[in-house]
């Protein structure tokens, strides 16, 4: 049974390539089931005739295999890329593999190109490509009929184009085919609606040989000295407050749902295993861990998601598109504060079940970043995430280009900026030293902690 939005989007997107246009980009908040209205398109596609065959990309293996298990049941048909498959699902890494015979393969038959989250995938040319946008425009474009983008967070934190994307000429936005907003999904019971709370602190002291310094809040901390944020997510205090708080949310949720879970957000391995400690041996919660050094990650999250564990904790495993729909609670203590991956982080406690109580919760450290972010939900596209184009710099529109633009959109070539790496969750947090962070811990002093919720952007105190 499909969703309002989820058939909405559904008919504009055959309305759309029956009109003879190849691409269409669809907006969806986290959570709210796009992969369900990816594979109901490709449903129809296939019973009208219009393709013969779907191939599939996104950001990791656990999304790869929730894609494949969603579009093998929709579509009733084997999923998995061997003789007599309708389709098969793959990475964006995966890209850099295949070889001409592959390509070539695809070239003699009609394909609907899905991809996930595409905001990972940026360059409207090779100049200003990606390494997985470059593939995409190199290689999938010229061996496609049609190709359906997928994401909740339609920008990129270094304002680099979004592969196939248009953008509004005069303000540098970008044009969404459809669009399913946050607010709308609450407003649909979609969505969960999500309180976050910051967790602040309104006496911090760090010490050096012969000075101690107070700072009243993490935010003024973090602004007025050289110390990382790092060292307060990692700092032993600040860790047993946030992980505290989690645990006693997700206990009042389980006297309703009783296999309600918490998901712990990590810095690094280390990292990880420091907050599993915490919950075990002090606060007596079952877990499990899942990190991407560990080969039997995927099959750790597919026995969380249907188990009664309390706690499943993450590193660079589960971000977006891990579809466990009991998760209601959230600890972020990334490193990683950018509003994409906070708003990827959050869109994994916002999906609906049938419990009784359908609250989300996300607990996390009141830096500026932190908190602009929070009370801004309501935006689909922050205003910071402009595209900005230089008119000397224009190119001609390839074929592909003009049959998908519409008359108030154009596409150029972008400025040089600094771009986000293609591999954005959290693996370079991996090699943080321990040791160092450790050292500034020592030195730093964080009391009187409290917390402040934004709940539908409000501040209020607890």
């Amino acid at each position: 049974m499909l969703r309002d939005w989820q058939k909405e989007c559904v008919a504009a997107a055959l309305t759309k390539y029956q009109s003879g246009l190849q691409h269409f980009l669809c907006l969806a908040s986290p959570g709210a089931g796009k992969t369900v209205m990816a594979a109901e398109v490709t449903k129809r596609m296939l019973e009208l005739d219009m393709v013969d065959l779907v191939i599939c990309f996104a950001p990791s293996t656990a999304v790869v295999s929730s894609i494949k298990s969603n579009f093998s049941r929709i579509l009733e048909r084997s999923f998995d890329g061997d003789f007599g498959a309708v389709g098969a699902v793959y990475t964006y890494h995966s890209l850099m593999y295949f070889d001409k015979r592959f390509w070539d393969s695809l070239k003699r038959h009609r394909v609907l190109a899905v991809f996930d989250e595409i905001h990972h995938c940026s360059g409207d040319s090779l100049e200003n490509a990606n390494v997985w946008g470059g593939e995409i425009l190199s290689q999938v474009q010229q061996c496609v009929s049609y190709t359906l983008a997928l994401t909740g967070t339609p920008w990129r934190t270094d304002n680099t184009p979004i592969v196939f994307s248009n953008y509004t000429d005069s303000d540098g936005v970008v044009s969404c085919d459809y669009e399913y907003g946050l607010r709308e999904a609450i407003a649909d019971n979609v969505c969960r609606k999500p309180k976050i709370v910051l967790v602040n602190s309104s006496n911090l002291a760090i010490s050096s040989d012969e000075t101690m310094k107070n700072y009243s809040s993490i935010a003024d901390f973090l602004n007025e000295t050289v110390t990382s944020y790092q060292s307060i997510i990692w700092h032993p205090d600040a860790m047993r407050y946030v992980i505290k708080s989690g645990c006693e949310k997700l206990r009042e949720i389980r006297k309703f749902n009783p296999d309600a879970g918490g998901l712990v957000v990590a810095s690094s391995v280390e990292h990880a295993y420091e907050l599993l400690s915490i919950l075990e041996n002090e606060f007596g919660q079952t877990t499990t861990i899942v990190t991407y050094h560990d080969r039997r990650a995927i099959s750790k999250i597919d026995h969380y998601r249907h188990a009664t564990t309390e706690w499943i904790v993450s590193v660079g495993m589960i971000s977006e598109g891990t579809d466990i729909p009991r998760l209601q609670v959230c600890c972020h203590l990334s490193a990683v504060k950018t509003e994409l991956y906070f708003r990827q982080v959050l869109g994994r406690i916002l999906r609906v079940n049938q419990s009784i109580n359908q609250e989300a919760w996300l607990f996390t450290m009141a830096t500026d970043e932190l908190t602009l972010f929070s009370g801004r939900l309501a935006e689909d596209l922050p205003k910071d995430y402009k595209v900005i184009y230089t008119q000397e710099d224009e190119r001609p529109l390839s074929r592909h280009e003009s049959l998908s633009l519409s008359p108030d959109t154009i596409q150029k070539k972008h400025l040089n900026k600094p771009r986000e790496t293609d591999f954005k969750m959290e693996f370079n947090e991996a090699n943080t030293s321990s040791i160092s962070i450790s050292n500034h811990a020592k030195n730093l002093r964080i009391g009187s902690l409290y917390k402040q919720v934004i709940d539908a952007f409000l501040f209020s105190s607890v």
